[in-house]
């Protein structure tokens, strides 16, 4: 290296003030989005239209608007959102001297929710949601109506136009927000999903008793959403889109108009899980936080209570929080004066007084509902004491096989497995492969380091019709819990988990789509934490093997064929059918499912956990309903079958 060379090197690395970079507001966002929005997926793509959304809900909330209306872009790349509101103010800002609309889109912390006089409740509480959505969108358009006039200001990339542009004399008022999430951000290919739309807008609609939601979408007949009955509606249709029975109890269900306000609505059904859907000033809260906790508090204090007043404890057992859950389907509706989210994507709530608030409310409507009806309450209890009983059988079973498996878990690893060398979790692979045929050819081609191989014997039992009974003894799916090491239910323990890559590997045909539909129902019904922690992916096998000269083509499925055969190429093209995985050599299923650097996967996630919940339910149920209806609406569709 020449000494010129060495000097410019040093000048180059050196770290003083110059190196210290200042991103301020859209530029920041722009450089950083996940921090705004989680990431820039579908869910960021979408979590754009939820803060503008978020805004014309909080008009909603505090009294000062009855209708939304969403309207999107015939290329679903778009999204529109009115609301009947009293419209963002058009006045300049005294501070910052430029009209506070403009403010608002631009300046991070710029909002109406923080002195508590514009709006009590809120759920776009930072100031920051309509100045991200602008920030991360190519174009935005903003309409207001207020004081006699209509304004308007359109935002390049994030940047604010040279100036508010009024529009005219207009009646009435209101707010209309058009954006455009930018595609240099996303990327082309994700679109605003109308299915994602309509679950968060139906979802708002029972949240808010009297609001009116409009969704208009390309090539469809406008949707109206407006539920009177609020949130005890909105139970009734979760317990049927879940399919249970719900034989156990009646519905509870109360409305309290104190701080903090909260609405809640539950009922015990006949399926082994629960699921609470729980909300702060309207918006959804996967992650639970501190006012699903009080909910819990409270049903564990109550029921146990009332089982202890009435000298109802089951003998030889303990009856846990888990017993009292079980079976149950709540939606808990909050509304907190300053919450505290664990981040700006709001998933988690963290307000410490919020639990006992929630508690303090729950529980002493949910001690008179139960002696006010004792025919239930009694319903309850024994429901409670089942679950109780067989959750003890069930861990009785499970340290009796722990002890006898002390020290030899390896070998107690089924005999089909073929393990892979590796005893490190993120660098070991799971394949579950259909057939013992395919596991032949997997275990030939595989990399015995990383990569292990367990063959399945055929279709494996439907998770979602079966007791937990037949589950604990299904052959094929506890070879899949044993291999896994992390166990079930009370007993899973994620650090015990062998495989950081699970790789569900079937055949590319209907009858491989069947079972990973069958195994991915397993997973979701009872080893969910690995489908959200990112561990569960689907292998994609080719169904065509296409020679064209010497160029070899590989085709996933007949749609990606009919483009291998549409595209010009030179030679006659040559088509091999696979009929199953069995049929590859090694080599071959090597190069094009196995190997790392060639393979393609896709990761399972749970996008929306209602959404999910219906569709296996639906899809998955004892109710055949469901399934009819999917395959009518979908029957012009199928131009082939492979029956």
């Amino acid at each position: 290296m020449t000494q010129a060379a060495t000097k410019s090197s040093s000048r180059s690395s050196a770290y003083d003030a110059s190196a210290i970079q200042v991103l301020e507001g859209v530029a920041h966002v722009r450089k950083r989005p996940g921090m705004y929005i989680g990431g820039v997926n579908k869910d960021g793509y979408h979590h754009l239209a939820w803060e503008i959304l978020d805004n014309a809900v909080d008009e909603v909330i505090n009294g000062h608007a009855s209708q939304i209306e969403v309207t999107l872009d015939d290329d679903l790349r778009g999204v529109t959102i009115h609301d009947n509101g009293r419209g963002i103010p058009i006045d300049k800002h005294p501070t910052l001297k430029i009209p506070a609309v403009i403010a608002v889109f631009t300046k991070l912390g710029a909002g109406g929710k923080f002195d508590g006089a514009s709006y009590k409740h809120s759920g776009g509480l930072h100031g920051v949601g309509a100045a991200v959505a602008n920030a991360l969108s190519s174009s935005l358009r903003v309409k207001v109506w207020r004081d006699g006039a209509a304004w308007e200001a359109e935002f390049d990339h994030g940047e604010p136009p040279t100036r508010l542009k009024k529009l005219g004399a207009a009646r009435g008022s209101g707010t209309e927000v058009h954006i455009r999430p930018d595609p240099q951000i996303f990327g082309t290919k994700i679109l605003f999903d109308p299915s994602v739309m309509r679950e968060r807008l139906e979802a708002k609609s029972y949240l808010h008793k009297g609001l009116k939601i409009v969704l208009k979408r390309p090539s469809a007949e406008p949707e109206t959403f407006h539920h009177a009955e609020g949130i005890s509606e909105y139970l009734e249709k979760l317990i049927q889109v879940r399919a249970k029975d719900r034989t156990h109890a009646g519905l509870f269900y109360v409305d309290r108009d104190n701080d903090p306000k909260l609405e809640v609505a539950f009922a015990w059904t006949s399926a082994t899980d629960d699921v609470i859907y729980s909300f702060v000033n309207g918006v959804p809260t996967p992650d639970g936080g501190t006012h699903e906790q009080g909910l819990r508090n409270a049903l564990g204090k109550v029921v146990r209570g009332y089982m202890k007043d009435h000298k109802l404890e089951p003998k030889g057992v303990s009856v846990t929080l888990e017993d009292v859950k079980e079976g149950m389907v709540a939606i808990l509706s909050t509304y907190v004066l300053e919450p505290q989210f664990q981040s700006q994507t709001k998933n988690r709530l963290n307000n410490p007084e919020v639990t006992g608030q929630v508690e303090g409310t729950i529980r002493p409507a949910l001690e008179q509902w139960l002696n006010e009806n004792p025919t239930i309450a009694e319903a309850i209890v024994g429901r409670v004491i089942v679950a109780a009983r067989a959750r003890a059988a069930s861990r009785a079973a499970s340290q009796s096989v722990s002890r006898k498996a002390a020290g030899l878990a390896r070998l107690g690893l089924p005999g089909k497995l073929a393990d892979c060398s590796s005893r490190d979790p993120a660098k070991s692979e799971l394949f579950i492969v259909e057939g013992d045929s395919a596991g032949g050819s997997a275990k030939m081609g595989r990399d015995r380091r990383t990569q292990a191989i367990l063959p399945l014997r055929g279709k494996v039992l439907n998770a979602e019709q079966a007791s937990y009974a037949k589950i604990s003894k299904n052959e094929e799916l506890n070879n899949i819990i044993k291999v896994l090491g992390c166990g079930i239910g009370k007993d899973f323990n994620i650090q015990n988990l062998r495989y950081h890559k699970i790789i569900l590997l079937m055949d590319a045909d209907s009858d491989g789509h069947h079972i990973a539909t069958l195994l991915l129902t397993f997973f979701y019904r009872y080893l969910p934490e690995l489908i959200r922690r990112g561990y569960v992916y689907l292998g994609q096998p080719p169904l065509y093997r296409v020679d064209v000269g010497k160029e070899t083509l590989w085709a996933a499925d007949d749609s990606h064929l009919r483009e291998i055969l549409d595209t010009p190429r030179r030679g006659k093209p040559e088509i091999q059918r696979f009929k199953g995985l069995g049929e590859m050599m090694p080599e071959t299923l090597k190069t094009t499912t196995l190997d790392p650097k060639y393979r393609q996967l896709i990761q399972i996630s749970i996008r929306d956990e209602l959404g999910t919940d219906r569709t296996i339910s639906g899809l998955m149920g004892k109710d055949a309903a469901a399934r009819y209806s999917f395959i009518m609406e979908r029957a012009a569709d199928a131009d082939q079958l492979d029956i």
